[in-house]
């Protein structure tokens, strides 16, 4: 649904004779925006052009230029378009999906670009409000929680280890009726299993760090070669975050098209992958991914007219008759489709960590506040810090200057980088 939105504003743009650009953080996601919202935009007349690390040099050149002299309306990319090269001859819209994926500085950088342009910041990740009001609170916020396809929808199965084979044989159904299936691993390579396990939620560890029982940690090298036996003669293709930006444009295409009937990736394919017909998916070690993520992942199928069944295996089992805190958690997953139930219980149960992952950008994860137990505190701070800003926007009046200097002197001065000063 955010799509939608997006395109009605980049349409909106276009008619006022500026420029918009969107900002995607993975090239998986923004070619996904090229496929989809490209032919509209191009229907309805808007330019469009598509930047990122794979860009060939020469087309590259000439995409900067068109774009410099206002030819193109709506610029597509990741990262690229950060490029001091970059210049637009009017920029007035930046489009920011999976906000929290970048810094404040990216994405100051990009509006510095066009200045005064608009600013619109979207997620598919559902966010608790205690957390949208405190990484989000300087923005209007609009909530979509309908999906845009009636009778769509996901059906969510969670299955220990050894009953994999209920799992295996809906694939080998979807497949016999044409259909397409997604593989989830944890890890990229069997090297990657030998860290702690110290970390997998639920895990029964002894105080040494040591499993009570064995667990097996799946990885998407070792998992393609055994589904392309258990599954042949259909073709089984790896999609993952270390392959270079054309091998996995190269993949998602041919997945696309339906030359792949099975894609083995990790979360990768998280957001940006957008396949009707693939409607099953199997996620391997669900017990080490957060709720968020699980729904996340599981939104890839069941995405058309068609529904979809997503299958979360743990290696994580019951003992003694006693389920673990894991397989309680992906029950809790299995039970509803509210994204927004979920998140709310992903932060009691993990808590916020560093805020999205502020603290790469140099920001400053929250201290002495409990998002989850400190709803009452958070929303009155933030109706309190909406009303001292549209008292003096920079904290610079007389009256609030003590308050402005402790800011400063706390965080540096984040109302300089904020403008852009």
């Amino acid at each position: 649904g955010k799509t939608a939105v997006a395109c009605f504003a980049l349409a909106a743009v276009a008619d006022s004779g500026m420029q918009a650009c969107v900002m995607a953080p993975t090239g998986v996601l923004a070619q996904q925006y090229a496929v989809k919202s490209g032919p509209l935009l191009e229907a309805a007349g808007v330019s469009w052009a598509l930047l990122t690390g794979a860009t060939p040099h020469a087309e590259r050149a000439m995409l900067l230029e068109r774009l410099a002299s206002g030819e193109i309306s709506v610029l597509f990319g990741t990262h690229a378009v950060l490029g001091d090269d970059v210049a637009f001859e009017h920029l007035s819209l930046v489009v920011i999906d999976e906000q929290h994926r970048f810094g404040v500085g990216q994405r100051n950088a990009l509006r510095s670009k066009g200045p005064g342009a608009d600013l619109l910041v979207m997620t598919a990740t559902p966010i608790p409000r205690t957390l949208a009001l405190s990484v989000y609170g300087d923005l209007d916020t609009s909530v979509i929680r309908h999906r845009p396809i009636a009778g769509a929808g996901v059906t969510t199965r969670v299955l220990e280890g050894p009953n994999r084979d209920i799992a295996y044989g809906a694939v080998r159904e979807a497949l016999a009726q044409g259909r397409q299936a997604y593989v989830i691993c944890p890890m990229v390579s069997p090297q990657e299993g030998a860290e702690s396990l110290e970390d997998v939620p639920g895990l029964d560890v002894d105080e040494n760090g040591r499993a009570h029982q064995a667990v097996t940690l799946h990885d998407v090298q070792t998992e393609v070669e055994e589904l392309r036996r258990v599954f042949s003669p259909a073709r089984v293709e790896m999609l993952h975050g270390k392959m270079s930006a054309r091998a996995k444009d190269e993949v998602i295409d041919e997945f696309r098209a339906g030359r792949i009937d099975v894609l083995v990736a990790t979360t990768v394919v998280e957001v940006g992958v957008d396949v009707p017909n693939a409607t099953v998916m199997l996620i391997e070690n669900g017990e080490r991914f957060g709720l968020a993520t699980l729904h996340q992942l599981r939104g890839r199928v069941g995405r058309g007219s068609l529904p979809g069944t997503c299958f979360v295996i743990t290696e994580v089992r019951s003992r003694r008759g006693k389920r673990t805190p894991a397989l309680e958690r992906l029950e809790a997953l299995a039970k509803t489709d509210d994204g927004f139930e979920l998140a709310e219980m992903d932060l009691r149960l993990r808590h916020e960590g560093e805020i999205l992952g502020l603290r790469q950008h140099g920001g400053v994860s929250l201290r002495f506040v409990d998002l989850d137990a400190d709803v009452d505190v958070i929303e009155h701070a933030h109706e309190d810090a909406d009303e001292l800003l549209r008292y003096s926007h920079d904290l610079g009046a007389v009256a609030t200057l003590p308050l402005r200097h402790e800011v400063v002197s706390r965080y540096g001065d984040v109302f300089k980088e904020v403008s852009g000063g």
